[in-house]
């Protein structure tokens, strides 16, 4: 029940950021353009973070309403790291949005409960790096299989098949394939669609944290790959790459 409240929760804001980009589409500037696009993929993993800051499902729901707009307006242009990572600068600019958050709250004038803490214990810890990095992890993942099911529909349906049941022979794969395809697959079909899923898979991740990357330089992407834990998924890919630059 709590899974299908956060999915739903999640889809709300998606949509809702969806809405308020386009009436603030009319960006000249094509980085900024890109900045927005990449903000839209990671609203899960904004929504995760507050979530872990506020421990408030809805009070993480609002400021993450609050933070669209506030990036809209370019509230958080001293955020941007000098590495150029996108998820850095995301990370900082939700850390100052909690911290303005919680001051607002302090300064707030209320009776104060029995249980309340002492108001000089300072601000409730923030998330983890490591919190941090499940939450941008698990949205480039995301990202990444719902780029494999716009591209190519069997491949996403047999490597998804393969990851849900790993012990799944072929001939049972083909069948369950078929059903959710439409169309007749065979063994044969599955064994060389899951090879190649698998590989695509890979490229797709690739591009999806290349593009979080600010001009990145030569070893760039595959150190963001190590440090969010991803270079198992396309160690190969990031080798033809290096040969294809």
């Amino acid at each position: 029940m709590e899974q299908q409240e956060a999915a739903e929760r999640l889809s709300r804001i998606e949509t809702h950021w969806t809405a308020v980009f386009r009436a603030h589409g009319s960006v000249a500037d094509a980085a900024q353009e890109a900045r927005n696009r990449l903000m839209l993929q990671y609203s899960a993993a904004v929504y995760r973070y507050l979530l872990g800051a506020l421990r408030d499902p809805d009070a993480a729901a609002d400021l993450c309403q609050d933070f669209a707009l506030r990036f809209l307006r370019g509230d958080f242009h001293r955020a941007v790291p000098a590495r150029g990572r996108f998820r850095d600068y995301v990370k900082s600019a939700l850390i100052n949005l909690v911290n303005d958050f919680h001051r607002s709250r302090q300064a707030r004038p209320g009776p104060l409960a029995i249980d309340a803490p002492d108001p000089h214990a300072g601000d409730p810890a923030l998330p983890s790096d490591d919190d941090f990095l499940g939450g941008w992890r698990a949205a480039l993942l995301d990202q990444t299989w719902k780029a494999l099911a716009a591209t190519n529909a069997a491949f996403h349906a047999v490597l998804l098949l393969r990851i849900e049941n790993p012990d799944m022979q072929s001939p049972e794969m083909a069948e369950r394939a078929s059903k959710q395809l439409d169309r007749p697959m065979t063994p044969e079909n599955v064994r060389k669609s899951l090879q190649r899923a698998h590989a695509r898979f890979a490229e797709l991740l690739l591009d999806q944290v290349e593009e979080s990357l600010d001009n990145p330089a030569p070893g760039d992407l595959e150190a963001e790959l190590e440090a969010l834990d991803l270079l198992r998924y396309c160690r190969t890919a990031v080798e033809k790459r290096k040969t294809r630059d």
